[in-house]
């Protein structure tokens, strides 16, 4: 009777060592798994943002004609007939 007590434990403490240490679905792996997968469904909430905003921007290139005027004024220098344009250069920090 004292050695199948004695096995029993043995057993039970090697199941419970096995189920948090051991196996491919180890407590301490689950985990982990766990962990990386918060970081990749915030890293998706991120790319979600990104790409919603730069949807909204590119419906606003495609719809409104002031957005797209803008953005060729600003990047590109262009300006309407009659205007002038002028660029002021900053001064040197070197001197």
């Amino acid at each position: 009777m004292n050695l199948r007590l004695v096995l029993g434990c043995a057993f039970l403490a090697g199941a419970a060592y096995f189920a948090v240490f051991g196996g491919e679905y180890s407590l301490l792996e689950v985990r982990r798994i766990a962990e990386e997968m918060e970081r990749e469904t915030d890293r998706l909430e991120a790319v979600r943002a990104d790409v919603q905003v730069l949807g909204a921007r590119a419906d606003s290139l495609e719809a409104d004609s002031a957005t797209l005027e803008r953005l060729a004024r600003e990047r590109w220098g262009l300006i309407r007939p009659g205007e002038r344009l002028y660029r002021f250069e900053e001064a040197d920090s070197g001197r």
